[in-house]
């Protein structure tokens, strides 16, 4: 059975990540989706999508996956959409799953250790868990070096362009004149 996970796409910050465990041998890889796949024109047209489907086409095969005998347990998250139209394109066996444990845990920590070692968010409560605390610390983060951290936030979220930014903005003001 092989396990797919994402890290990292609904982040305001950096790279995303897709993680692919054979359970059985414990064999994990990874594949970047970079930060400018969710900017711009590239966000526009969904090529985040687009390109996840033929990341994960290289990971099964790099697994040896066989879709005449085995079973997919795929994240729910929506960046694997046009993946699970692929499956059902193919007749490839899946489900969508929680995926907790070995795999989660590591695609999680691929995110964290880019985060921190790409890009030098030094957070001590950066932590694995995603949701609104990890974007508050990421969004301080940018605030505190505005104009040389924007070039990694991913820019084609609706949000960043109608609020977060002008926050932005204001926050690092705020930071510089104290």
């Amino acid at each position: 059975m092989i396990e797919i996970d994402d890290a990292g796409t609904g982040d305001l910050v950096g790279d995303a990540f897709i993680g692919l465990l054979r359970k059985e041998t414990g064999k994990l890889i990874f594949r970047t989706l970079p930060v400018e796949l969710f900017k711009g024109d590239n966000w526009k047209n969904k090529l985040p999508f687009k390109i996840v489907v033929d990341l994960v086409k290289e990971g099964l095969k790099e697994l040896n996956f066989n879709k005449n005998s085995e079973m997919i347990k795929i994240c729910r998250g929506n960046i694997f959409n046009q993946v699970r139209a692929y499956f059902i394109e193919e007749g490839i066996n899946y489900e969508n799953s929680i995926v907790e444990g070995k795999l989660q845990d590591a695609v999680e920590n691929k995110l964290i250790t880019h985060l921190r070692e790409d890009l030098g968010v030094r957070s001590r409560n950066l932590t694995t868990k995603s949701g609104a605390k990890r974007f508050f610390i990421l969004f301080n983060w940018v605030c505190y070096d505005f104009f040389n951290r924007e070039k990694y936030v991913k820019s084609g979220f609706k949000k960043w362009n109608t609020v977060w930014r002008d926050r932005a903005i204001e926050k690092n003001k705020k930071i510089k004149n104290s």
